[in-house]
């Protein structure tokens, strides 16, 4: 399941050193909203390897800031609490399957 965070809630997390999948997105963006399935599909078929959360960029907007996101939707991967890889835009679920594994 994929959870909906706030900024503290992912500072928290980032501090805690968790592994997270963290989808960036907004509600009108149509690319977004056609990433979510995919996702929701990979949190439950990847679950205990990683913890997937989305955030969305217009109630958090010091964290697209801090992580100069300028597009949507925009997967990051951390680990061990950095940053270890970035997907922008919408791929298809076997594409993000493998971007995902290769990074948690």
């Amino acid at each position: 399941m994929v959870k909906a965070i706030d900024s503290a809630a992912f500072r928290a997390a980032m501090e805690a050193k968790k592994t997270l999948v963290v989808d960036f997105w907004a509600e009108w963006c149509g690319p977004c909203r056609m990433l979510a399935p995919v996702m929701e599909s990979l949190s439950e078929e990847m679950e205990g390897k990683a913890e997937f959360v989305k955030i969305d960029v217009d109630d958090n907007p010091d964290l697209a800031r801090e992580y100069s996101i300028m597009s949507i939707p925009c997967v990051m991967v951390f680990k061990g609490g950095a940053l270890v890889g970035k997907n922008v835009g919408f791929v298809p679920k076997a594409k993000m399957q493998e971007f995902i594994e290769a990074n948690i």
